[in-house]
């Protein structure tokens, strides 16, 4: 069995790529395991950090549904970012035609944050 020399090229720089890699993690565990001594147990090295607030309570606790819904609805109305920059870069192109596309885009938007806000699906309480 033959190979191209076009697979036999990607064969070989596959290879050498992990090769690469497996130097470059290989080298920072030892540089970080034996050079650097990291492996030494420190007062607090295990216990949880956020922004030097101290741990409260258990990581266990339960949140109320409400927490999800908000985090949802953040998500779904922030990737709306991601289909309106298209129209950004390119609105002299695209002209009146884009414009409209893009406002018709934000109506129904808009409009499904109208219809959350009065069933009370942004109240906090």
């Amino acid at each position: 069995m033959t190979l191209s020399p076009e697979i036999l090229s990607a064969l070989v720089f596959v290879v050498l790529a992990l090769g690469v890699g497996f130097v470059i993690l290989g080298g920072v565990w030892f540089i970080t395991r034996f050079v650097l001594k990291t492996n030494k147990k420190k007062r607090g090295k295990d216990e949880a950090y956020e922004c030097g607030v101290p741990l409260l309570g258990s990581a266990r606790d339960r949140v109320g549904i409400r927490f999800y819904l908000i985090a949802l609805l953040f998500t779904l109305f922030d990737i709306e970012t991601v289909f309106i920059l298209p129209y950004v870069t390119s609105y002299r192109t695209l002209g009146a035609e884009g414009l409209g596309a893009v406002l018709v885009f934000v109506g129904v938007l808009g409009l499904g944050l109208l219809y959350l806000y009065r069933r009370g699906a942004l109240e906090w309480e």
